[in-house]
C-alpha cells in the first residue's frame, strides 16, 4: 500500500470539526478585517482634503512683492490657495474633518445598541451579508464625490452617517459566531489572535488608501467599498452560524450521561474540581473554564455548578432583554472602561496620519504608511493581552496593568515624536500595543465571557446583545475622541495627548472594583492552600 502524501497526512491529523472551526476562525477574521479596511481611508485622505499650503503661498507672495517692478501683472487664478478639496480647504478644516468622524461614530454608537438586539432575532448570515453590501455602497459613495466633483459638506456627512449605521451589523454578528464555535479554555489567546483582524484591516486600509490618495483620492474609498461588498458575498456563500448547522458530532464519552431537557438534548459530565477551581466557585461564583478548541468527541460546556452541559437545541431559549444584559455582573464596568479605551484608540485611528503630517512634515501617502506601525503594535498588544489574562485568569487586572502603562507612554510619545522619525517609529509600536491591548481584550474575550455568564443559564442567544452593549458604549467614546481631537488640536497637539491620558486614567478607574475582586479571590485561594 502506497504511503500517503505529506499534505494528505497533515489533513488527516485533524478531525472534520477542527477543520470547520479553523475555517470559521479564518473566515470571520477576514470578514471583520474588511470592515476596518473600509473605515480607515478617511484618516488617510484628510491630508489630501486639506493641504498645508499657507506657508508656500506666503513665500510666493513675498517673492512677487520683491520682484514686482520686474514682472508683468498677471491675472489672479480662480483658486489661489489650492489648499485641498472644498469645503475642507478653509481655516476651520479641523472642525469639518472632525464632523465627518463624529457623524460616522455617533451613528455607529447609536446603531450598535439596536444591532445586537436585532441580530439575536435574525439569521447571522443574512444580517451580516446585508450589512456588508450596504457598507460597501456607502463607502464607495464617499469616493464618488471626487469623480462627480461634489463639494457639499452634507453629502459627505450623510455618507458617513449611513455607513456608520450599517457597519453596526458586523461586530455583534462575528463575535456571536465565533462564540458559538469556541469555548473559554484559551479564549484570551485565541481571541487575542483573532482580534488582530482590527489592526490587519487598518493596515490594509491604510496601504490601499495611501496608494491612490495623492493621485485620485476617490479610489481610496471606492476600492475598499468594493472589497467589503465582495466579502459580503463570500459571507453569504460560506458562513456557518453554529456547529449544529453542520451536525457537529457530540458523542457521549463513557463517563457521561445523557438525558432530555425541555430545550433539547444535553449531555452531563461530572468533572473533578481541583482546589483552585473549588475556591473560585466559592468566592467568585464564576463559570469554570471551557475548552476552546473542542475536539470532535467532546463538545461540552462547563457551568459554575461543576456540571458540563452541551445544548443541542440552541433555538429553544428566548433572546435576553437590554436591561437583563445590563444586570450581568461586570457588563457596566467593562462597558464604561471600553468607552474611554476606545476613545483613545479611535482618536489615533482617525487623526494619527494628520498628526504625523504636521509633526514630521510628510506627505499624505508617507504619513499613512507610517501610521500603520501603530496597528502593528496593536496586533502584538492584543495577542499579548490574551495569554496573559488566560495565565493569570484575571481579565480586569490585565486590562488595568496595560492602561496604567499606556498613560505615561502617551506622554512620552508626544515628546519623543518631535525628535525625529526613528523615535516616532519606536513610540508608535509601543503605544499601539498598550492602547489596543485592553481594547482588544474587552471587545473579544471579556465580551464572550460575559455573554456566556452563568446567570444566563446557557442562553447562547444573549451573546449578541451583551457584545452590542459593551461595544456600543465603547463606540460613544469612539465618537467623542475624534470630535474632541478636532476641537482641541487647534490649540496644540500636546493638549490632545493630555486629553488621551485623562481618558486612560478614567478607563482604569472604572475597573478598580473588578480588579479588587480578582485580587481578593487570589488572596482567598492562597489562604485556602495554606489550610
Amino acid at each position: 500500500m502506497a504511503q500517503l502524501p505529506p499534505g494528505i497526512r497533515f489533513i488527516t491529523l485533524f478531525s472534520r470539526d477542527q477543520w470547520y472551526r479553523a475555517f470559521i476562525f479564518i473566515l470571520t477574521f477576514l470578514l471583520y478585517a474588511s470592515f476596518h479596511l473600509s473605515r480607515k481611508p478617511i484618516s488617510i485622505v484628510k491630508g489630501e482634503l486639506h493641504k498645508h499650503c499657507a506657508a508656500s503661498h506666503e513665500v510666493e507672495l513675498n517673492s512677487y512683492r520683491e520682484y514686482a517692478a520686474q514682472i508683468q501683472p498677471v491675472k489672479k487664478p480662480s483658486n489661489v490657495s489650492q489648499c485641498g478639496w472644498e469645503p475642507f480647504d478653509k481655516n476651520n478644516y479641523k472642525q469639518l474633518l472632525g464632523a465627518l468622524d463624529y457623524s460616522f461614530l455617533c451613528a455607529y454608537a447609536i446603531g450598535m445598541y439596536l444591532s445586537g438586539i436585532i441580530g439575536e432575532r435574525l439569521p447571522i448570515r443574512y444580517y451580516l451579508t446585508v450589512g456588508m453590501l450596504a457598507s460597501g455602497l456607502f463607502t464607495a459613495m464617499f469616493g464618488l464625490g471626487y469623480f462627480y466633483n461634489i463639494h457639499n459638506l452634507w453629502f459627505y456627512i450623510m455618507a458617513q452617517i449611513a455607513n456608520g449605521l450599517v457597519q453596526t451589523t458586523g461586530w455583534p454578528s462575528v463575535v456571536t459566531c465565533i462564540g458559538n464555535w469556541f469555548g473559554k479554555g484559551r479564549r484570551g489567546l485565541i481571541m487575542g489572535m483573532w482580534n488582530s483582524h482590527t489592526s490587519v484591516g487598518n493596515i490594509l486600509g491604510s496601504l490601499i488608501a495611501a496608494y491612490w490618495v495623492s493621485t485620485c483620492w476617490g479610489l481610496s474609498f471606492v476600492v475598499p467599498g468594493v472589497i467589503i461588498a465582495v466579502m459580503g458575498i463570500v459571507c453569504f456563500l460560506f458562513l456557518i452560524e453554529h456547529p449544529k448547522d453542520i451536525s457537529c458530532s457530540c458523542t457521549p464519552s463513557s463517563s457521561s450521561k445523557a438525558f432530555l431537557n425541555g430545550a433539547g438534548r444535553f449531555r452531563v459530565q461530572m468533572p473533578t474540581l481541583n482546589a483552585k477551581e473549588t475556591c473560585k466557585s466559592q468566592t467568585l461564583q464564576d463559570p469554570e473554564m471551557e475548552h476552546l478548541l473542542i475536539d470532535s468527541e467532546n463538545c461540552t460546556m462547563s457551568l459554575n455548578s461543576g456540571t458540563a452541559v452541551t445544548a443541542e437545541g440552541r433555538h429553544g431559549t428566548s433572546a435576553i432583554s437590554f436591561l437583563g444584559a445590563l444586570r450581568i455582573p461586570g457588563v457596566i464596568e467593562f462597558s464604561l472602561c471600553l468607552l474611554f479605551a476606545k476613545l483613545v484608540s479611535y482618536t489615533f485611528l482617525f487623526w494619527l496620519p494628520l498628526y504625523i503630517t504636521n509633526v514630521e512634515h510628510l506627505d499624505a501617502k508617507r504619513a499613512g504608511d507610517l501610521s500603520t506601525l501603530f496597528d502593528v503594535g496593536g496586533i502584538f498588544g492584543g495577542i499579548l493581552a490574551g495569554p496573559i489574562s488566560d495565565r493569570l485568569e484575571k481579565r480586569a487586572s490585565t486590562c488595568g496593568m496595560m492602561l496604567l502603562l499606556a498613560a505615561p507612554t502617551l506622554y512620552m510619545f508626544s515628546a519623543v515624536s518631535k525628535m525625529g522619525l526613528e523615535a516616532t517609529i519606536v513610540m508608535l509600536l509601543i503605544s499601539g500595543a498598550l492602547v489596543n491591548g485592553p481594547y482588544a481584550l474587552i471587545t473579544t474575550a471579556v465580551s464572550a465571557d460575559l455573554g456566556t455568564h452563568k446567570s444566563l443559564k446557557g442562553n447562547a442567544r444573549a451573546l449578541s446583545t451583551v457584545t452590542a452593549i459593551i461595544d456600543g458604549t465603547g463606540s460613544v467614546g469612539a465618537a467623542l475622541g475624534p470630535l474632541l481631537a478636532g476641537l482641541i488640536s487647534p490649540s496644540g497637539w500636546n493638549n490632545v495627548f493630555y486629553m488621551l491620558m485623562v481618558a486612560d486614567a478614567c478607563a482604569l478607574l472604572f475597573l478598580l472594583r473588578l480588579i479588587q475582586k480578582e485580587l481578593r479571590c487570589n488572596a482567598d485561594y492562597t489562604l485556602f492552600k495554606e489550610h
